[in-house]
């Protein structure tokens, strides 16, 4: 079924999930599209994140006749996920059970910290999902606006994260976490840094990898593989400044990613 698999991110921060798809699942075509106009969502109501998320849906489900939805924000898939698997009648996947589940397979001293968007660490949504698989957890959680509106200006491309780093992840320095969850797709962008600071003992947990295998399983078991011999194609859309996405999205693919269009969510979706 060569329809595509859509990718929803606030900005660029999905990029880090849509790359891991592409790589595992390479015979499948990728429809991304950021909302960076809009972003950052963490700091926004939750209606606002709701009808954002619906307005990106309905955008790749009307003009692109997408097979499957990936909601690659942790932000709109902790508020807007069970909406939207409720109101749309293909398959869609979060961010966040497959970034929990990793997380407990790695800890070891079943300390886990999670660092995340305002709205992401104020839902609650990884503790849940956590505490869900093992009650035995202990978790440690930080909201760090900086973080997003660092990467979508593109400044990590010209000088190193680690100062904005270490002023955002200093409550955790000290703590006994094993393992971190970068609950926001941004976060990877700077996973090098992150590391950096909290050294060589915390494993770093991003849910890319998870996510991609957990498309992988939803659409064989649906029967919704790509079994065409043509060669997979990609597009990427952003609702904002065409030039500083294709930069930083080059960047993170480690080649030119063709062509990247600005596109216009004109009407609101009303339900």
């Amino acid at each position: 079924m060569d329809q595509p698999i859509g990718v929803i991110d606030s900005g660029v921060g999905g990029l880090t999930v849509a790359k891991e798809i592409i790589r595992q699942l390479p015979k499948e075509n990728i429809i991304y599209v950021g909302d960076t106009k809009r972003c950052p969502y963490g700091p926004r109501p939750e209606e606002e994140v709701l009808q954002y998320t619906r307005e990106l849906t309905q955008y790749l489900l009307n003009s692109h006749h997408i097979k499957m939805l990936v909601i690659a924000c942790n932000t709109a898939t902790a508020i807007a996920l069970d909406a939207i698997k409720r109101e749309v009648d293909i398959p869609v996947v979060g961010v966040i059970q497959p970034g929990a589940r990793t997380a407990i397979k790695v800890t070891k001293n079943q300390t886990i910290g999670v660092i995340g968007t305002e709205n992401t660490i104020k839902s609650g949504a990884y503790e849940e999902a956590l505490v869900a698989l093992n009650t035995e957890l202990k978790v440690e959680n930080l909201a760090c606006p900086l973080l997003v509106p660092f990467v979508e200006s593109g400044k990590f491309l010209d000088k190193t994260a680690d100062e904005i780093v270490e002023t955002s992840l200093h409550p955790l320095k000290n703590t006994t976490i094993d393992t971190l969850i970068l609950g926001c797709t941004h976060y990877p962008i700077l996973k090098d840094a992150i590391q950096r600071y909290m050294g060589e003992h915390v494993k770093i947990i991003s849910s890319g990898d998870e996510t991609a295998r957990e498309v992988s399983t939803i659409l064989s078991y649906k029967g919704l593989l790509n079994q065409s011999p043509f060669a997979a194609e990609h597009q990427f859309l952003t609702t904002g400044e065409r030039s500083r996405f294709a930069k930083i999205a080059d960047d993170w693919f480690g080649h030119e990613v063709g062509h990247v269009e600005c596109i216009s969510l004109q009407e609101p979706v009303n339900r």
